[in-house]
């Protein structure tokens, strides 16, 4: 059973919103007493305190527990204050008022085992990239309750197509064995290719982890544009993130006639450190020209990854074939950021006779990040206090395109333009 709508071109009503919310809470068991909401952490755009405040109005009457788990993946903890932001209401210690209120810990301590998908499994899934059996680890918190509830958005995603649905599972609440082989999945294929795609081989891998988990599951997947919410639905997980992935499909990606020679991304606060603010290429490499520039504008950005620093610091920003070309050298580091680093760095060849690697793009930060920093990670460098944006804005007739509020919308050529 699917609940709630959605189109482009308008925003849901609060009333549209409440409607589908009472839908949903009607339609579930009533004998599941004790619910855990998963939820993203600050990085997404979502009017997350006005669902947390219907939930609570339409569930909390009727629950023992209605407590949240922010699906963190490996971003960094959240503090009360930002749990307050993210909730619309007070934290303190982990609770806002009756509700205990969860950061994700991807620790061994904080996980149980589920399962394990077998290599030859993995193998069919992945049509042969991989053969690798994986443990599938979830946080433990879930056993504790009678229903998980998502309540997330669907943005395109450059690991597994469109976010959402079960990936807040998967990494959103796993051990690092699957979202390490899930993301050097999506790198193999390659965020060029994966991203806004619809349903991918990464996604495939993530829903048979999440048949894992025994115990029943609902989803609320939300479509959101700046104006609003454009649509939000509910059903098990692939259903929800079915119809939302549709919708963003049709919201969230911008056709472009030609590719450009130059984009600037400017990357908004919600974005903290380059693990995150490399959305701003990821959105848009499908639109940009061969030997052109994507420039990340986050003059506020100080951090590589407060997570991942010191890993990606040892490998740097390569192409997927630098690696691959490598793999002996480079097979036992962490898979998860070896994609980060094939996605950021984007498309490119490598010739392992000669050692030279050639992007398809360069990539240069415009960021506190200091230059001597980002050549050795073998990114380009540029000071944010010379990027006049008002002289760049207004010229994608000659090549330039400045997108403000970077890292959630898609561009993409459009297919045959220009032919």
């Amino acid at each position: 059973m699917r609940i709630g709508y959605g189109q482009a071109g308008r925003v849901l009503s609060t009333a549209e919103v409440r409607g589908i919310v009472e839908q949903a809470a009607a339609a579930l068991d009533r004998r599941w007493r004790r619910i855990l909401v998963l939820v993203p952490d600050g990085t997404r755009t979502m009017p997350l305190a006005l669902l947390v405040d219907l939930l609570e109005e339409t569930l909390g009457p009727s629950t023992d527990a209605l407590d949240y788990l922010v699906a963190l993946g490996t971003h960094r903890p959240m503090n009360d204050e930002q749990l307050s932001r993210l909730l619309g209401r007070r934290v303190r210690n982990g609770r806002a008022g009756r509700s205990r209120v969860f950061n994700h810990d991807s620790g061994s301590e904080s996980l149980t085992r589920v399962g394990t998908i077998s290599a030859s499994e993995v193998e069919e899934i992945t049509g042969g990239l991989l053969h690798e059996e994986v443990p599938v680890r979830v946080n433990r918190l879930v056993y504790d309750y009678d229903v998980v509830l998502v309540c997330g958005p669907v943005f395109p995603h450059e690991v597994v197509g469109f976010s959402g649905g079960n990936k807040y599972f998967f990494p959103g609440i796993a051990g690092p064995e699957v979202i390490n082989l899930t993301h050097w999945l999506g790198a193999l294929l390659s965020s060029f290719e994966v991203i806004g795609s619809g349903y991918t081989p990464v996604r495939a891998l993530i829903d048979r982890a999440a048949a894992l988990i025994d115990r029943p599951k609902a989803c609320f997947s939300a479509v959101v544009t700046h104006e609003g919410l454009a649509g939000l639905f509910f059903g098990d997980p692939h259903e929800a993130w079915l119809a939302a992935s549709e919708l963003s499909a049709r919201v969230h990606i911008t056709w472009v006639e030609a590719p450009y020679r130059k984009v600037v991304s400017v990357m908004p606060p919600m974005y903290e450190d380059l693990w995150t603010a490399a959305k701003g290429m990821y959105k848009v490499e499908p639109a940009v020209a061969d030997g052109g520039e994507v420039i990340l504008y986050a003059p506020h950005l100080s951090e590589v990854s407060f997570t991942h620093g010191h890993a990606i610091e040892e490998v740097g920003y390569h192409c997927r074939d630098y690696f691959l070309a490598q793999w002996d050298r480079f097979r036992n580091h962490p898979w998860g950021v070896l994609a980060h680093s094939t996605h950021l760095k984007g498309l490119g060849r490598y010739d392992a006779a000669t050692g030279l690697e050639t992007p398809r793009v360069a990539v240069t930060l415009a960021t506190a990040i200091p230059e001597e920093r980002c050549r050795r990670l073998n990114l380009g460098y540029l000071d944010p206090a010379s990027v006049d944006l008002d002289a760049l804005k207004g010229r994608e007739g000659e090549g330039i395109l400045v997108v403000p509020r970077a890292g959630e919308r898609l561009f993409k050529v459009r297919p045959g333009a220009g032919a």
